[in-house]
């Protein structure tokens, strides 16, 4: 629609002008030219939970005259995802998150995003130094629970004490029967908070802290759903023993969810179960874009001021949220047991803000416990993988670049298949790559891979013949190529790049061979993980901008295992 400016003086009295648009609404205020000098859109994003109520108070502050600096204010309200709009800001910055994949090309950047949860903000900021919103304050909070049925949770003490997390663990782990779910937590901020719980809550388990870990996101995987709707309509329909035994038992939710869900007086009504260490809350962030024109950045700070008002307040207690001071206003609803007040996220770092490497290290292992893949490991043996890693306690390069493939392996399910090849130069048969392995399930491999992984050796004085090992690689996996799965090609080298005295493809040849081999319909990732600062980065960019996937580099190679669980977590775009 072409927006029309009347003329100054044009019309004598104020009219309101509201325009439906894509299910949303904005309005603009036409005044005469002394009162208004202008007029603006203000765009906004805003998860599906509180668009409605966003909208109504943006469209009654319009309807008042809003203004900004003497600009008339129209305001267009939509839902997006908020995982889908992080997508977007990620791709935008030319980043990508850990377990997001890639953005849809429909969500577009709008000035101001509402998420769910300021984790989404922290991870784009240490992703992309470029990414600085403004403002950030908090509109609404609702705390991270465990919500169980209420049968379930008195079985555990609940409501006269307080349930502790790792020994409930332990219970769900030693075959009590009790069934554990939560929302994929790559794509659900509560399902992300709650996953940061168990990590933390399998460290306090005693025993083998990893093992426990790998078991219980093992288990949560045959639980998990992709919405939360889809999660709540798996605890018991009906009251009798064998519904609530065979329903699921506990799961990570928002208050507001478990609100929402009792409000329907379903026949087995939700205990929320309030931990201590609490769990990152839904904080529902507002947030004004970077590059929002001053106009519009004014404009912003005057809706938040209409959003903070009591009358908005009101709306939350009504959809079973709290205020951002973590008290309930007009119409909440407290669950049975919680806190009349709870605290605004604190404890999980620095000024409150969690610790994305903790983060991204808890989803790069969730992803590789959880999705079934094809991948084809390749490892450099160049003579260079001989040298030692100071902060390793002087491994070198390759015993801990072992270490991590063999870490790695211990969290892949029986539901991967591996294979695995080591690549130098002249490794026979006129060949820079050698087949250690083919890829095979792990569900009958397992033992003879990591025998064969422990047995890889570097060659002395052997150069690095990359870009035909890729090649090959890239081939043999599409040849196998499966759908239902990730198929990718893992490279693990500290190479400066291609380095072969006798020949072989180039740059620009591999690339234009990759072109030819691509199919949009079977996609293959190519992760390249680097060890060291001499890594040709700009080379190998260029390699996965052709195929899809990623480079990653350690710098450190001390730090190789963490690149490595966050490298096979990548995911193709849109997956």
């Amino acid at each position: 629609m072409r927006e029309r400016f009347p003329a100054a003086g044009a019309i004598a009295a104020a009219v309101a002008l509201i325009v439906v648009v894509g299910g949303s609404y904005f309005g603009y205020q036409e005044l005469s030219g002394d009162k208004c000098s202008g007029q603006v859109k203000l765009t906004v994003a805003a998860p599906q939970e509180l668009v409605a109520d966003v909208r109504a108070t943006a469209d009654a502050w319009v309807s008042e005259g809003a203004s900004a600096n003497g600009v008339c204010v129209g305001v267009e309200v939509s839902e997006t995802s908020p995982v889908d709009l992080a997508a977007a800001l990620a791709a935008k910055h030319g980043v990508a998150l850990t377990g997001v994949g890639g953005a849809s090309g429909s969500t577009t950047i709008p000035d101001v995003w509402i998420s769910d949860s300021s984790i989404w903000l922290h991870r784009l900021r240490a992703a992309a130094p470029g990414f600085t919103p403004t403002d950030g304050a908090s509109l609404a909070l609702s705390p991270v629970v465990l919500a169980m049925p209420e049968p379930v949770a008195k079985g555990v003490g609940w409501p006269a004490k307080k349930v502790d997390l790792p020994a409930l663990l332990q219970q769900i782990l030693t075959g009590s029967g009790l069934r554990a779910g939560l929302v994929e937590p790559t794509r659900d901020a509560a399902g992300m908070s709650g996953l940061l719980a168990l990590g933390a809550a399998a460290g306090q388990t005693g025993g083998n802290a990893r093992e426990t870990q790998t078991a219980a996101l093992r288990l949560l995987a045959g639980g998990r759903s992709a919405v939360r709707d889809d999660l709540t309509a798996k605890f018991p329909q009906a009251a009798d023993q064998a519904s609530i035994t065979q329903g699921l038992g506990v799961a990570a939710l928002s208050e507001e969810d478990v609100i929402r869900y009792n409000a329907k007086k379903p026949p087995v009504p939700l205990a929320a179960i309030y931990l201590d260490p609490a769990p990152l809350p839904l904080d529902y962030p507002y947030a004004v874009m970077p590059g929002t024109d001053p106009d519009k950045a004014a404009a912003a700070d005057s809706l938040h001021k209409a959003l903070n008002a009591a009358s908005f307040r009101d709306r939350l207690g009504a959809l079973g949220l709290r205020g951002p001071d973590g008290s309930g206003g007009s119409g909440f609803t407290t669950p049975s047991g919680a806190p009349p007040k709870t605290a605004p996220p604190s404890a999980a770092g620095k000024g409150g803000a969690p610790d994305t490497q903790v983060v991204d290290a808890a989803l790069s292992t969730w992803t590789a416990v959880t999705a079934p893949s094809r991948m084809l490991a390749v490892f450099d043996i160049s003579g260079t993988m001989r040298g030692p890693v100071p902060t390793a306690g002087g491994a070198s390069r390759m015993e801990v670049t072992k270490e991590a493939a063999r870490r790695g392996l211990g969290l892949f399910g029986d539901d991967w298949a591996v294979g695995v090849w080591v690549f130098s130069t002249n490794l026979g048969g006129g060949r820079d790559w050698r087949e250690i392995a083919p890829i095979g399930p792990l569900a009958s491999t397992r033992g003879e891979l990591l025998q064969k992984i422990s047995g890889i050796q570097p060659k002395q004085n052997g150069d690095t013949g990359l870009y035909d090992t890729l090649a090959a690689a890239y081939e043999t996996v599409q040849d196998g190529w499966q759908a239902g799965r990730v198929n990718s090609v893992l490279i693990l080298t500290d190479g400066i790049g291609n380095d072969d005295p006798e020949g072989g493809l180039s740059l620009p040849a591999l690339l234009n061979r990759l072109e030819e081999l691509k199919d949009p319909k079977r996609p293959i990732q190519v992760i390249i993980l680097g060890l060291g600062d001499a890594v040709n980065r700009g080379a190998l960019d260029q390699i996965t901008r052709t195929t899809g996937g990623g480079v990653l580099v350690a710098k450190d190679p001390a730090q190789i295992g963490q690149v490595f669980l966050k490298g096979i977590s990548l995911r193709p775009t849109g997956g």
